[in-house]
């Protein structure tokens, strides 16, 4: 039987079986911008961004702040560097009364830039957040400390290097570039440094290095543990990096000229202008860095064929480099050019997340020997190129073994102005836009690497959501949803068992006096069920959630999956599983008169209390708790998923006591909106000394990636003698 550890947050029991997680105190953890003064917050702005300690990230914008900004909107979201390998996506925020909020999170430690945007089109400024984008008036950016991030973390005051602008003219005209001098530099003196030229990307600006780079903090802390040579660093604009620009620093800092300890370092066509630097002018550059490099595949006539450093950069398949560096690569080889190469980045694209890593890898290789000239950890081999089907021979979405997933629309969007992949790829299974880019006649994405789970999605096509006419699967209570999923151990208990070897799920039809029609339950009975059988089964009824129906327990919960899993694994005791349908007025009565008779005189199970269970999500939760207060003892086994207790009014807690062998409750982490009223309930149920049992919050929000592994936990708990 899974451990409640497997899923389920640090908080533990305060006594006994009572276990109350005490709330999360936030601190609100806004990065400050260095390459250039902001504006500053007036105190008595609220923050519409707050940080927690843990990394949870809440948004709470005023309707009437973003209406001033922006007009009217029907839709606010939060687009920002938060998707799957740090590709730029929205999180939707939901209107509650006056104000437009939202949590995201676990975020990982790092640095993430967001804006806000109403209507897809009507873009915002955090006007209360005093950090920026200079090259990206409409961003703003917040900072999530950690051991992993600590080399982007500020250094203490005065213990850092300093960073200026140099002004010069370039072909007749003013130009201006970035330079880092290192802590302890002194504008006159004996010794000269070594001078690394560092580009962006193209289109892209020297103060992107700052704001989104993090180049002062990185070379601030490498220097700090001497961890690199002293240097003069240069940042230009893009395609700054020429003669006028050398001269100017040679001019202005006491640097080294010769090509021996001159290197230069680009993002994209950067990079590519890195390559061709070390490869044609051996006299200028003998160290060079291509992060996510466009170069061409053929390196020409390389005058240079063994630079001391020609070190390559790539992210994951999501990176528009990818390919273009395995071509790079092999052109090098034929050419029979030395490099190095850093590997394949797993858990980043063609941004600012991996060429933050990349400046950090590349730093210390210059202007010293180095034992180490392999890979980073972790990061894997270039095998290939990434090449998808082609658009329309293959129904979507395509998965590769390694957790990488290509969605692709028909043709029948080709008009459209604008195509979002919508899912629950956010962390813990939050919710996340990721927009597409035309293909031709189609609009495609390549989204990952996602973590075996299950997966549901739509697309979002001029903000209207479209289901995926290519997946034959289908939510029956979500008519636009589509499933899919990526296989592993982690979602093994999700997956299919051989076939044959499962339970069966059947419909059961019965007559609603409730709802005065004839109503649906599905019914899941163990492998090797016997109707016949001398001693009748134990039966668990399951509930689903608000706007839900019978259908979702097997369509989204993937209830027949887990269910056969941990039978065929031997963690559950044989019972009948019934998922009825809770969308009635008087749902007591519809168990009680309608759903409980009907799953008697179908199957054999059992009326003895102490061989039933009713559980529910939401809304089936509170429907649960219902039961339980008006009929103490009727099911020895409860739970609740996500639901609140309610009213402590007329409740009977030594007869619940009495009568109920386990009470177990679940709820999401910050991200589930009902987490507040939960932990309310809590103390209503202490109070009232109910006993119950609570292992912490199970990561997740309101939704089915943690009602799955609610369903995990509470199964093998089930019926046990």
């Amino acid at each position: 039987m899974p451990s409640s550890g497997t899923y389920h947050g640090s908080s533990r029991a305060q006594g006994g079986r009572r276990r109350l997680q005490a709330a999360v105190t936030g601190a609100v953890l806004i990065a400050t911008a260095l390459a250039a003064p902001r504006p500053a917050v007036a105190a008595a702005d609220t923050p519409w961004l707050n940080l927690s300690q843990d990394g949870y990230a809440s948004f709470s914008l005023p309707a009437a702040a973003v209406e001033a900004g922006v007009g009217q909107v029907s839709q606010v979201v939060i687009e920002g560097n938060f998707g799957p390998s740090a590709t730029w996506a929205e999180y939707g925020l939901t209107r509650r009364g006056d104000v437009w909020s939202g949590v995201l999170g676990p975020l990982k430690p790092g640095l993430y830039s967001y804006q806000v945007t109403g209507d897809d089109t009507k873009g915002l400024k955090d006007p209360t957040n005093g950090t920026g984008v200079a090259s990206k008036p409409l961003w703003s950016t917040f900072f999530v400390p950690g051991e992993s991030a600590r080399l982007l973390a500020d250094v203490p005051q005065g213990q850092g290097g300093k960073v200026e602008t140099l002004t010069y003219r370039a072909q007749q005209q003013e130009r201006s570039a970035l330079v880092w001098t290192p802590p302890g530099y002194a504008p006159r003196g004996p010794k000269a440094y070594p001078v690394l030229y560092l580009q962006p990307g193209d289109g892209g600006s020297a103060s992107d290095w700052l704001d989104l780079g993090r180049a002062k903090q990185i070379l601030d802390n490498l220097a700090a543990q001497k961890a690199i040579e002293p240097m003069v660093v240069a940042i230009s604009d893009a395609g700054g990096t020429d003669d006028d620009l050398r001269a100017a620093v040679a001019g202005r800092y006491r640097v080294l000229r010769d090509p021996a300890h001159q290197a230069i370092a680009g993002i994209g066509a950067g990079g590519a202008q890195a390559v061709r630097a070390a490869l044609a002018r051996p006299e200028r550059f003998a160290y060079a860095g291509s992060f996510s490099g466009l170069a061409a595949d053929d390196p020409g006539r390389a005058l240079n064929r063994h630079p001391k450093l020609l070190r390559l950069y790539t992210g994951n398949v999501t990176d528009p480099a990818y390919n273009a560096t395995y071509k790079l690569t092999k052109a090098l080889d034929r050419a029979r050019v030395g490099y190095e190469f850093d590997g394949v980045n797993p858990d980043a694209g063609g941004n600012w997340n991996a060429w933050q890593e990349n400046l950090i890898d590349f730093l210390p290789r210059l202007f010293r020997k180095v034992r180490d000239h392999g890979p980073s950890d972790g990061h894997g081999p270039l095998k290939g190129e990434f090449t998808p089907p082609a658009p329309g021979t293959t129904p979507t979405p395509f998965v590769t073994k390694d957790g990488f997933v290509t969605f692709e629309t028909t043709t029948a969007f080709k008009d459209a102005q604008q195509v979002k992949v919508w899912a629950n790829w956010a962390p813990n299974g939050s919710w996340l836009r990721v927009p597409a880019t035309r293909a031709g006649d189609r609009w495609r994405v390549t989204v990952g690497p996602l973590d075996p789970w299950f997966y549901y999605y739509r697309f979002i096509v001029d903000r209207t959501s479209v289901k995926d006419a290519s997946n034959p699967t289908k939510v029956t209570s979500e008519p636009t949803w589509s499933t899919f999923m990526v296989d592993g151990e982690r979602s093994r208990l999700l997956s299919d068992v051989p076939a044959g070897q499962g339970g069966k799920v059947e419909s059961m039809t019965y007559r609603s006096t409730v709802a005065n029609a004839d109503r649906t339950a599905l019914v899941w009975t163990p492998p090797g069920y016997d109707p016949n059988r001398a001693e009748p089964y134990p039966v668990f009824y399951l509930q689903h959630g608000g706007g839900q129906s019978y259908t979702d327990w097997v369509e989204m919960g993937r209830a027949k999956q887990i269910l056969d899993h941990l039978s065929l694994d031997g963690k559950l005791e044989p019972m009948v599983v019934v998922m009825g349908n809770g969308n009635v007025p008087d749902f007591n009565k519809e168990l009680l008169e309608n759903i409980v008779p009907a799953a008697r005189s179908h199957y054999h199970v059992s009326s003895d209390p102490a061989r039933q269970a009713l559980a529910g999500l939401s809304m089936g939760g509170g429907q649960t708790f219902g039961v339980l207060k008006a009929y103490p003892g009727r099911f020895a086994y409860v739970a609740a998923f996500s639901a609140g207790f309610g009213s402590a009014t007329g409740v009977d807690a030594q007869a619940i006591n009495n009568g109920t062998k386990l009470l177990r409750l679940y709820v999401g982490d910050q991200t589930d909106f009902v987490y507040p009223s939960f932990m309310t309930s809590l103390t209503t149920l202490n109070t009232l000394g109910i006993r119950y049992e609570f292992d912490g919050v199970t990561p997740g929000p309101h939704g089915w990636d943690v009602w799955q592994k609610n369903l995990i936990d509470l199964a093998p708990r089930l019926f046990k003698r």
